[in-house]
């Protein structure tokens, strides 16, 4: 199984970026997949993520982004994405993609990607 994060990088506060995770042997509407991010001073985040196909549950979002972030999964490509708007210095981040068959807690995962580097900064 891998998870390989891309679309990170440098962007201005206020810009956008939209990370992009695709998946390899496994199936993304299988699984809950979600976004969790990490810092030095912060340490691991939940972010958001996306229910496994057939569950009510749907998407979910920290209280940190909500209404910043849109997470949506494409299961013609098997991706996951995570377009992120209105970006500030808080957000600055290594962004880890994640896959749980049990749930989307922080340690619910069974895979995790080797994360992208978000940097928020004028």
């Amino acid at each position: 199984v891998q998870l390989v994060e891309s679309g990170g990088g440098l962007v201005q506060p206020g810009g956008s970026l939209r990370l992009s995770c695709v998946a390899s042997g496994l199936i993304v509407s299988d699984y809950y997949m979600y976004w969790i991010r990490q810092t030095p001073s912060k340490g691991l985040q939940w972010v958001s993520g996306v229910a496994r196909g057939g569950t009510g549950t749907g998407t979910g979002y920290s209280h940190l982004v909500k209404d910043r972030f849109i997470v949506s999964r494409d299961s013609a490509s098997n991706t996951v994405f995570l377009q992120m708007n209105n970006l500030n210095s808080e957000d600055t981040a290594v962004y880890y993609c994640a896959a749980g068959q049990r749930g989307w807690g922080l340690q619910d995962f069974d895979y995790r990607g080797q994360g992208t580097q978000v940097t928020v900064s004028s």
